[in-house]
């Protein structure tokens, strides 16, 4: 029946196989954030329904207008995290367009503020205007989401997170820093970490993330798709940074040759990155 001509390559089976490993991390990242936003909805809806309560109690105009506010401010809030959400789930295109970084960025620790908050996270922002990336935007965001979420799980007492911005225009680039002042990566860790199915973690934490070694050998191919790189600088009780290097929007023609990962001992200059 030639029913041969049918049957995929080692090859092509291997990339549907990558394309639905992606799109089931993509499912249980969504997944993960619809547990945490499901308890910050509660905790929105309890402030809207004590307020109007307390507006229908009181007639004067001052404990009405308090009350009207809060309302809206919790309303507002509710409205971000939804079209966070909204927007994850429903862009499925693999196409690379001008994107805003800041408002990636923006949009993904909406969806995280809560989780930082529980876990005593102090996200300190370095965002200034800078270029629109060619990229991806839902890709980028699943790659920021899972380093984000590492960098929390490397600050088990809490601590501080740096997410920053810088332009390079002799590479047409831009840098996408997290940096976090945790436990660090031992040394003889480092080169394997986005190594399919390698893990420093014992398994999933608290929260139910984590442990599957999935997560950074995903987000090299993502990156590397953008013909972007990502590196990694890590020291043993100060902390990890992992930064991305995305190619601008401006000038698309030419774009960067994917290097070599190369994951590094020691902060570059023994001073915080970013700092």
């Amino acid at each position: 029946m030639g029913g041969a001509s049918n049957e995929f390559s080692p090859q092509q089976q291997i990339d549907l196989l990558k394309d639905q490993l992606a799109q089931a991390q993509k499912l249980t990242a969504l997944g993960e954030l619809v547990s945490t936003t499901t308890h910050e909805f509660n905790n929105i809806l309890m402030t809207i329904i004590n307020y109007a309560k307390l507006g229908m109690r009181h007639r004067d105009n001052a404990t009405r207008e308090k009350a009207f506010e809060k309302i809206l401010t919790a309303s507002v809030r509710a409205a971000k995290i939804t079209n966070s959400v909204l927007g994850m789930a429903r862009n499925r295109s693999k196409d690379k367009e001008p994107t805003d970084l800041n408002k990636l960025i923006e949009d993904t620790l909406v969806l995280l503020e809560r989780e930082m908050n529980k876990y005593r996270i102090r996200v300190e922002k370095k965002l200034p205007s800078v270029p629109e990336a060619l990229v991806n935007g839902n890709q980028i965001q699943q790659v920021l989401l899972n380093l984000l979420i590492n960098a929390r799980q490397a600050m088990a007492h809490g601590g501080r997170l740096l997410i920053k911005l810088e332009h390079r225009p002799e590479e047409n680039m831009v840098d996408l820093v997290v940096r976090d002042y945790g436990s660090g990566i031992p040394a003889e860790k480092l080169p394997h970490i986005f190594d399919s199915f390698f893990t420093t973690k014992k398994g999933p934490d608290a929260s139910g993330k984590g442990g599957t070694g999935l997560g950074l050998s995903m987000c090299r191919d993502i990156i590397e798709s953008h013909r972007g790189r990502i590196r990694v600088d890590s020291t043993v009780g100060k902390g990890t940074a992992f930064t991305l290097k995305l190619p601008t929007a401006t000038k698309q023609a030419a774009g960067p040759v994917v290097a070599p990962i190369t994951p590094q001992v020691g902060i570059p200059g023994q001073t915080p990155v970013g700092s």
